[in-house]
């Protein structure tokens, strides 16, 4: 297979521009997608401004039909809102980026009641009373505009941009409590998704024990011990939301001593991992998927067995950096495994696919189209090559 050696170019799919539209909604939620998306949007926003004024203005001082579609008029008029607008969104898309690096996304997102409020109407007002005069002086290209500004025009435009900030809060509070219910629903998909994988792997394995226990009673207790280690190690971070990829190599590494007992000197492994990723976050259970596959399709059939290598390192390319995991086997290989018929007892369920197809579905809701999951034949073309790409946060 054809692995990347560098982060993937960054793509604008429909996931990273919804993620990407719910962070500049919601000062709480995670960061997606580049940084000049968040000025497109308040771009896109003082654009939709602009044009309200503009028909606003027309309707306040359009007499006659000749005005209405004089298209000098309507650029001109939507040429002088816009540059105000954009001065003015701006300067409020600044203040809200200070607030959130000044007092800290949590204790935002935490206001409630009037203090909310007056957070979310406060600051877009601020933004237009020092951003209107500045865009005047702007569109002017005179400083001594600010000195024609009477009592009177600066009551009107505090009582208008009150209003308009008043309607613009009430809009974005709905939707703020739209996405905190999507956001919920998400993460409970998510505890349903990681939740089903326990049962998927402690089934697995104590079958393994259960077909010991007549043919090598040792070896079964061998196994249930090193079942008993990889479940002390576990069971304190399966249902945990984050892990680490030093705990997520632990657990990985207690899995394959567990199959290691079955299978004797038919499996062996290795690790290569790039200094200084112990602490490199990852949600749990990404990579055992991996390593499970790994064994009981590629190496398990055979009967010599053979080795499964672990290859983690960081990705620092134009965008984001990347952590790639890759797992390989010099196994049976992708045909053979989708191919082999799999022996089933009578009222178990087949598990086959239900390790990876749970893996890209839980991909899909943390990261949308931003992570990358390749499979396909080893580097010598035997076996199989595992390749996942998770995006890593910002410090």
């Amino acid at each position: 297979m054809d692995t990347p050696t560098s982060t993937p170019a960054p793509h604008l799919s429909a996931a990273v521009m919804r993620a990407s539209w719910r962070r500049w909604l919601h000062v709480s939620a995670p960061r997606a997608g580049p940084a000049w998306l968040q000025l497109a949007w308040t771009a896109l926003l003082a654009a939709a401004l602009a044009l309200g004024f503009t028909l606003l203005a027309f309707a306040t001082t359009a007499h006659t039909m000749a005005q209405w579609q004089s298209w000098y008029a309507w650029s001109g008029t939507y040429r002088n809102n816009l540059i105000v607008t954009l001065v003015i969104a701006f300067t409020t898309h600044g203040l809200f980026a200070l607030a959130r690096r000044a007092r800290g996304p949590a204790r935002i997102a935490a206001l409630q009641g009037w203090h909310r409020y007056a957070f979310f109407i406060g600051t877009p007002l601020l933004g237009v009373l020092i951003g209107w005069p500045l865009g005047g002086m702007l569109l002017n290209g005179d400083p001594r505009v600010l000195l024609s500004f009477t009592a009177a025009d600066i009551l009107s435009m505090t009582v208008m941009s009150a209003l308009v900030c008043g309607l613009l809060s009430t809009w974005f509070a709905l939707r703020h409590h739209q996405l905190v219910a999507e956001m919920r629903a998400n993460d409970a998909r998510l505890q349903l998704l990681q939740g089903q994988m326990e049962p998927h792997f402690l089934f697995n394995t104590l079958a393994n024990v259960i077909s010991l226990i007549d043919a090598d009673a040792p070896r079964a207790k061998q196994m249930l011990e090193a079942f008993t280690e990889y479940l002390r190690a576990s069971l304190g971070s399966m249902r945990a939301c984050n892990s680490t990829l030093a705990a997520e190599l632990e657990l990985a590494t207690r899995y394959l001593h567990v199959m290691q007992t079955r299978m004797g000197q038919r499996l062996r492994f290795e690790f290569d991992v790039a200094p200084g990723l112990d602490a490199a976050p990852l949600p749990p259970l990404l990579l055992q998927p991996l390593v499970e596959n790994a064994v009981k399709h590629g190496l398990e059939p055979l009967v010599n067995g053979g080795t499964v290598r672990v290859r983690i390192e960081r990705l620092a390319g134009d965008g984001p950096a990347s952590l790639r995991i890759c797992v390989e086997d010099d196994g049976a290989g992708l045909d053979a495994g989708g191919q082999r018929a799999r022996p089933r007892a009578p009222g178990r369920a087949d598990g086959a696919g239900i390790a990876l197809a749970n893996l890209r579905e839980r991909l899909r809701a943390l990261y949308g189209d931003a992570a990358v999951l390749r499979l396909g034949p080893g580097a010598s073309g035997t076996g199989a090559l595992a390749c996942l790409v998770v995006p890593q946060p910002r410090a």
